[in-house]
């Protein structure tokens, strides 16, 4: 309804709309990297669904707008995301393993920790949707970084970032969770000349600083 809402007063204005859009449109994807050409394998009725049906379904109102309406859009899917200020305890995974570790918990892994993820941090993601608004592309534009990590890799990575000592708790997995997330982004390199420059091992830590010092003001 907000997709809706915004659609309309861009229609009315004559302003460029930006719609960003998710990863998750692609669900638990039978395509690997996927390509914004994938048209996605989701569940329309589980319980992931409200998320992934609500973005596909953002992306035809915008497509719908632009045919129809005449409006300027611009979709970005975007990738999994971190930095700081990020919300200590929004259920992300990142900020999930570094709040967890600077409060010396262990750190929840759900299933056996083999699901991949691709992070991308958040200065990256800036300059992306810049550099998307700026063109004259359309979309959909993969905006994430490829570099692929195990819900192990990256534990491994914030306990050494953090605390060597830091545990895992492993729990049962959550319904509909994708086994592999990785962002083809040939299109936006090649269209928008935009590619990530921050590496995990070098967002992390500026990350943790953040995090660490509200923590400690907790």
């Amino acid at each position: 309804m907000g997709t809706l809402n915004m659609l309309g007063l861009a229609k009315r204005i004559g302003a460029r709309f930006l719609l960003t859009s998710t990863s998750e449109v692609y669900g638990d994807p039978l395509e690997h990297p996927q390509k914004e050409t994938y048209w996605g394998h989701v569940n329309p009725i589980g319980v992931r669904s409200c998320y992934d049906e609500g973005k596909r379904t953002a992306e035809t109102l915008t497509m719908d707008y632009h045919r129809g309406g005449g409006v300027a859009v611009r979709i970005a899917r975007i990738f999994n995301t971190y930095g700081p200020r990020m919300c200590l305890d929004d259920g992300r995974v990142v900020s999930n393993f570094v709040a967890q570790a600077l409060r010396r918990h262990p750190m929840t892994v759900y299933g056996d920790g083999k699901q991949t993820r691709s992070f991308q941090y958040v200065s990256d993601l800036v300059a992306g949707l810049m550099a998307l608004m700026e063109s004259d592309h359309i979309g959909p534009f993969n905006l994430g970084n490829p570099g692929e990590f195990t819900m192990l890799e990256l534990a491994e990575v914030v306990k050494e970032t953090i605390d060597p000592m830091s545990t895992i708790e492993f729990k049962p997995n959550t319904a509909d969770d994708p086994h592999m997330r990785k962002p083809d982004i040939t299109k936006a390199k090649l269209l928008l000349g935009w590619e990530p420059k921050v590496s995990l091992k070098e967002g992390l830590p500026l990350m943790v600083t953040d995090f660490r010092q509200r923590i400690l003001d907790e």
